[in-house]
């Protein structure tokens, strides 16, 4: 990148983007050595940048922070930000958390490390997940070496699959559990698994 065909317009470009990607103030003098600019010109570029920002139709602005740069939120637009966090978020079972979840309904109560043993890979995202969800939930914890947390399926599952309780899961043949060994042999790269569903 040479620095005379650089012109002001994509210098605002550039230091925007890099300040928005890295969310956390940025010192200027880093943002001119990643341009391979120099400082003057940077904060020029930042200042005038903070100007344009004041315009009543931005809803972000620049702020200055001891020779560092931040954007953030008007304090105008607080409001609509507490609004929008408080809308609820849609639910998205991804394959992963239908075949966690599906391990929990079938041999509830279960721990983290039941879970995992059978699906064979780390589980703490995607349990965590389901409890935001309030699909599962913490029933108690194992008479066992740690007291491991037992996780089993809320009313919130019977109501979103539609069963009155979990005696309406439809059974597991041989041939399905052999299909669900399989498939978690195959992600979890491993010569044998046990699956006593």
């Amino acid at each position: 990148m040479e620095n005379q065909m650089i012109n002001e317009t994509e210098l605002m470009a550039a230091c925007e983007a890099i300040l928005f990607s890295m969310g956390d103030a940025v010192e200027a003098v880093h943002i001119a050595q990643a341009l391979e600019q120099d400082l003057e010109t940077i904060k020029y570029i930042l200042n005038s940048m903070m100007e344009s920002y004041k315009a009543a139709d931005r809803g972000i602005m620049l702020i200055e922070l001891d020779g560092s740069y931040q954007l953030c939120t008007k304090k105008e637009m607080y409001d609509y930000l507490v609004k929008i966090a408080h809308v609820p978020k849609p639910m998205v079972l991804t394959d992963v958390m239908l075949e966690t979840l599906s391990i929990i309904a079938y041999k509830q109560p279960v721990t983290k490390l039941e879970i995992e043993k059978i699906r064979g890979v780390k589980t703490d995202h995607t349990v965590n997940k389901l409890i935001e969800y309030n699909l599962i939930c913490e029933v108690g914890r194992k008479d066992a070496p740690g007291r491991p947390i037992l996780f089993a399926t809320t009313e919130e599952f019977l109501r979103s699959f539609g069963i009155e309780s979990t005696e309406d899961l439809p059974e597991l043949d041989a041939e399905m559990v052999d299909e669900l060994r399989d498939e978690a042999l195959k992600e979890a790269g491993m010569e044998q698994l046990h699956l006593d569903i």
